[in-house]
């Protein structure tokens, strides 16, 4: 049995989508912390880059929704480093509404951030991987909410639950080249996010989940490490939950206070 090296991506080139804040922000920094060449993108130019020690992140503005602009991204990265060998589709997000009387023009948005710009990067990144003799690996960031609908997230729980299909579809279309997979995230800390969770800092949403704390984007940047590497070599199709075991259900809460 040949035991695969620890997570090092020396050598290796990394895109992240939306990796200018938030959760993309953590997995460039997980990624050039193992030694990846990491590009990172988003609609403007951000204050501060992700970066560990001396080495730091390449930015391009893109807009992922648009074609041409997401396929320059991947020929910028290849145009700077030689090869691409993992893409995350991170770039997504909603605010609520209401689904009675939101607009078509809201919807068709919040569709082509979370579901058509992650299969439009992915089709660019494959046409490259499928080139390399090592192939490469897409991490598809999704959410809870492809599982789990709340109220005001119509369009987007839609949306990710098409990204999920849409992993396990290209995950069959795609290999032994190009491995794709998917993480289901839960409810997660972020400055951006904060607000979302109440006025008390998000102590009573805690008490829903098991383990007693919501996620940190670092817990999602160290299941991509684990995606993309050699330890993952046969996990192909896969969605991954980084949920801390989701929430306890409504009828049990109302009746364990």
């Amino acid at each position: 049995m040949t035991i695969p090296p620890p997570l090092d991506f020396s050598g290796r080139t990394v895109v992240v989508t939306g990796g200018t804040k938030g959760i993309g922000f953590v997995v460039a920094e997980s990624f050039l912390a193992a030694g990846a060449n990491v590009l990172v993108c988003g609609r403007s130019a951000p204050e501060s880059l992700p970066a560990h020690g001396d080495r730091i992140a390449a930015f391009r503005a893109t807009d992922v929704r648009d074609h041409a602009d997401a396929a320059a991204l991947i020929d910028d990265a290849v145009a700077r480093y030689d090869r691409l060998d993992v893409l995350v589709n991170n770039a997504g997000g909603s605010p609520d509404a209401d689904a009675a009387t939101v607009s078509p023009r809201f919807v068709e948005k919040i569709v082509a951030l979370n579901l058509l710009a992650p299969f439009t990067v992915a089709q660019a990144a494959n046409t490259v991987m499928q080139q390399q003799s090592d192939g490469g690996a897409i991490v598809n960031i999704g959410s809870v909410s492809a599982h789990d609908p709340q109220p005001g997230t119509a369009a987007y729980s839609a949306a990710k639950a098409g990204l999920l299909v849409l992993t396990k579809a290209l995950a069959l279309e795609w290999a032994p080249k190009v491995r794709i997979n998917h993480i289901t995230t839960g409810l997660i800390r972020t400055e951006s996010a904060a607000s979302v969770y109440g006025d008390d800092g998000g102590a009573a949403v805690t008490r829903t989940l098991p383990m007693g704390r919501m996620a940190v984007p670092s817990d999602i940047a160290d299941a991509c490490l684990f995606l993309a590497s050699a330890h993952a070599s046969y996990v192909n199709g896969a969605d991954l939950a980084v949920h801390g075991g989701g929430e306890y259900p409504a009828r049990y809460l109302a009746t364990h206070s």
